[in-house]
């Protein structure tokens, strides 16, 4: 099944998921001739959480949405009743079809601010319209897969369960971030639709509301050992963890044991610590040293890294709101910002660049491509973004300069280079065979986890990671520090 499916079922390959002024400029851009060849970046501007590092996902879904993007007849008719939008505007929109390029970063990979992550090449008005659908597939995974390969860090790579579905910003929400979680690292979920559509394993073990609905504790979990031998995991805080609990779950689980069957336990609430290295000892002291322990109830990357530190005898990880909302990060500073316009008078690409008082909201001019270029030892050493045409060779020694055009800048021979932007629609249409997510999930988390592995431990620190470098091409440094002389200069009155 093809992530298609959830798309239709959510409205984003409908082409009015866009914000209404795409639509107002488009038609403003109409009536003066303006639908001429540019390139967009999308990019972000600083790591969620103050991270050392970011995670790429979303690309297929996008992909998805923007080859099926079309204004149905109703769709023309609602915007004909808003009284804004001229007939041969609607007509022009009623055969809309993106006929752009599209260069993107693998999904999975490791990413960082300021470098495109995509680069749209189409007409000003198709680029424009699909500016909303791009940052809003991208700008939400890429979060949820990021604090997911937090967490799944902090654990040690540990089994981490993604059990958000209650509380994700809706069936859209849900199902986005359990496919991101699965790219960032989780080894479940609890979304039964989400295991369907994207063959992610679905996992669960039972509610208090099952306990209490049976007259003892011991017979709740008998009669759910007898459903299901070989997936028992008893929840075991619904009355008294270690008084009752426990007790009941080394029963119950004896009786499984005897029968040739393992079991866990889970604990949802209390000093987590604490309990699990008391539950151990107790499955120990049974004779249950193969026993699983879960935990859930709340956790966070900062939580579970605390919780490691101490030894806890803790298997498994369920965690829910903190994963597939984000937590204390709202949302992912993508942004997408025009970067080259085709000139008329020259008949070429002409470099723009955005300027802010902000120097972080400044953005690099150009065509550009990125290069992550490596060590000896295999390991990232920087991310170079350059013009395009410009060639990093392995072997040569490059100075590489910081993007705030500053005196910040460093020299470097790479053992290898890598160019991480690659065409994956050429004149709206794929230019790679289109997987099912059941097939493209588990390519993406190879990307991460394979990327993952070459990054330094000191960028993956939760606390005061240390900046991997982003940094420009001397040509690319020269051309953005002209835009800046000639800005100050306008500014001023004068000329150079």
């Amino acid at each position: 099944m093809h992530a298609e499916e959830m798309l239709n079922a959510t409205g984003t390959a409908n082409a009015l998921f866009t914000d209404f002024y795409e639509l107002t400029m488009a038609q403003g851009y109409w009536k003066k001739s303006m639908n001429q060849e540019v390139v967009f970046d999308m990019f972000f501007r600083k790591q969620p959480w103050a991270g050392g590092f970011s995670v790429l996902a979303g690309n297929e879904t996008l992909l998805d949405a923007i080859t099926q993007f079309h204004f149905s007849s109703n769709d023309i008719d609602y915007l004909a009743s808003q009284k804004l939008f001229d007939d041969d505007f609607l007509a022009y929109l009623k055969n809309f079809k993106f006929h752009g390029d599209i260069y993107m970063m693998d999904e999975g990979s490791i990413i960082f601010p300021q470098e495109p992550l995509a680069r749209v090449h189409a007409p000003l008005i198709e680029a424009q319209i699909v500016e909303g659908v791009i940052l809003n597939l991208i700008n939400f995974q890429s979060l949820i897969a990021t604090k997911t390969a937090r967490v799944w860090l902090a654990s040690n790579k540990g089994n981490i369960m993604e059990f958000g579905l209650r509380r994700a910003q809706g069936v859209n929400g849900a199902m986005s971030a359990s496919r991101a979680a699965f790219i960032g690292g989780a080894s479940g979920t609890s979304n039964t639709l989400a295991g369907k559509l994207f063959n992610v394993p679905v996992m669960g073990t039972m509610a208090h509301s099952w306990i209490m609905s049976f007259p003892t504790e011991l017979e709740s979990f008998r009669a759910y050992a007898e459903m299901y031998p070989q997936n028992s995991v008893f929840l075991i805080d619904t009355y008294d963890t270690l008084k009752s609990g426990i007790k009941n779950a080394i029963i119950a689980g004896k009786e499984l044991a005897e029968k040739g069957y393992n079991f866990g336990v889970r604990l949802d609430s209390g000093d987590i610590a604490y309990l699990s290295k008391e539950v151990r000892k107790a499955l120990d002291s049974a004779n249950l040293p193969h026993a699983k322990i879960s935990v859930s109830n709340e956790l966070t990357e900062d939580i579970i890294c605390a919780l490691i530190a101490q030894n806890v005898p803790i298997d498994s990880w369920g965690v829910g709101t903190h994963m597939v909302t984000g937590g204390t990060e709202s949302s992912f500073t993508g942004v997408y910002k025009l970067a080259a316009r085709h000139d008329k008078a020259t008949n070429k690409m002409m470099p723009a660049m955005k300027f802010s008082d902000n120097p972080a909201k400044t953005t690099n001019p150009g065509v550009k491509n990125v290069f992550r270029i490596y060590d000896e030892k295999g390991m990232a050493k920087a991310d170079i973004i350059a013009l395009e045409g410009e060639i990093i060779e392995a072997g040569k020694e490059y100075h590489f300069y910081h993007p705030a055009v500053d005196y910040r800048q460093f020299a470097f021979t790479a053992a290898r280079v890598e160019p991480l932007l690659k065409k994956r629609l050429a004149q709206g249409e794929r230019t790679h065979a289109r997987l099912l997510d059941k097939e493209q999930l588990p390519i993406s988390r190879a990307v991460m986890e394979k990327q993952l592995n070459t990054l330094d431990e000191s960028y993956k620190r939760l606390l005061n990671p240390h900046i991997y470098k982003v940094s420009l091409t001397e040509t690319l440094k020269d051309m953005k520090l002209e835009f800046i002389n000639k800005n100050i200069a306008r500014k001023k009155g004068t000329s150079i």
